[in-house]
């Protein structure tokens, strides 16, 4: 039996005829572009995430690229980044001339580490961009303590979490303006990219709808200079068919989760996911850690299972950065993750045989060892 590292089928195909219909009526309407399609789904998506405004944006860098832009952080700013994520989280920063800032993660959870914040802050320092890593809420009771004793702003970056909370509250709720992505992988994925802004503060709403649309908010009128950066019509109709879906789809993670975590135990010099107590995981993916990683996903290849590494190179190490002189062991947590993790299939819809395979082929490897 194959196994491919992700499978859109078992989600697409009992939808399929929804998804087409919502296609066809945008279609049929003869109108693309902020029309009621992505009205709606903001909508929907503010009820789902539990705040006042969601702005729909063309994709999840733009997201946090426009809140940033909206509190105004610019040249000689510092923004307190993970120092283990996807390097947009970074971009972001970069986009307004300010600085990322690396902070270590917690070794066990993988997300920025509270304790290690206040460390980080200096005079310069406008901000915090946690990222849920992989599915997991990050500490955000510490986080915004820190925050607000210093006098910063949040923006969570929760493009991995979507569904996920700490201590039962909404992840992409907590900060003054959060960002997400619906890029096809995500737990909730359009059909390309797609992304969201989520804030419960009126007036950054308020400039992220004006900054989206070329700083208009009436045609041909501007009062800002803006960026083109709106949720195409066709994916809001996309995500309104797969919004309702997306629990299930998510417990359909969890269990997939659940089986693996029974099926690998103990096996070999594994390093299976920890969820800190507080915190929901919604398994956006399943990444376990070895000192023999590179030779895992060799063997687990030629044995017709994919895999993936989130990331191979932490953001600081990346030639884009070369300008911080950020030399190797900087972030020595995040590098030693970047050597050891390793993710695993997961999707909604995949089976326990189908876990079953995958476990029998790492205790495989570990045999050859």
């Amino acid at each position: 039996m194959n196994i491919p590292f992700l499978s859109f089928s078992p989600q697409h195909d009992p939808i399929r005829e929804e998804i087409l219909a919502a296609i066809a009526g945008v279609y049929d309407k003869q109108w693309y572009v902020l029309g009621d399609q992505v009205k709606a789904f903001e909508a929907a998506y503010a009820t789902f995430n539990d705040v006042k405004h969601c702005i729909g944006v063309a994709n999840g860098l733009d997201a946090l690229h426009l809140a940033l832009l909206a509190l105004n952080v610019g040249p000689g700013d510092e923004v307190l980044v993970p120092s283990n994520t996807y390097i947009a989280t970074w971009l972001a920063v970069s986009f307004v001339g300010a600085t990322p800032v690396p902070v270590e993660p917690n070794p066990f959870t993988y997300n920025i580490d509270p304790n290690r914040l206040e460390a980080a802050i200096t005079p310069k320092t406008k901000g915090i961009m946690p990222v849920h890593l992989y599915g997991q809420a990050c500490e955000m009771t510490s986080i915004m303590e820190v925050a607000q004793r210093h006098g910063l702003w949040v923006v969570e970056d929760n493009a991995q979490a979507q569904g996920a909370t700490w201590q039962g509250q909404m992840t992409g709720s907590f900060g003054n303006v959060n960002g997400t992505s619906f890029y096809p992988g995500k737990n909730l994925g359009a059909l390309g990219d797609a992304g969201a802004v989520t804030t419960n503060d009126e007036v950054l709403g308020g400039k992220i709808r004006t900054l989206r649309n070329y700083g208009s908010q009436k045609k041909y009128y501007n009062e800002v200079i803006g960026y083109n950066s709106r949720l195409d019509e066709l994916q809001a109709a996309v995500l309104n068919v797969k919004l309702p879906y997306l629990y299930t789809w998510t417990q359909q993670r969890r269990t997939v989760a659940a089986f693996y975590d029974q099926y690998l135990y103990g096996l070999g010099d594994l390093i299976l996911p920890v969820t800190t107590v507080g915190a929901s995981h919604v398994y956006h993916l399943y990444v376990v850690r070895t000192a023999h990683r590179d030779a895992l996903q060799r063997y687990l290849q030629e044995h017709g299972i994919g895999t993936l590494i989130h990331y191979p190179v932490p953001p600081h190490r990346q030639q884009a950065y070369s300008h911080l002189n950020m030399q190797e062991g900087v972030c020595p947590i995040a590098e030693e993750l970047a050597q050891t993790s390793l993710s695993l299939p997961i999707w909604p819809g995949m089976q326990e045989p189908e876990v079953k395979v995958v476990a029998e082929g790492i205790g495989g490897f570990y045999k050859t060892l």
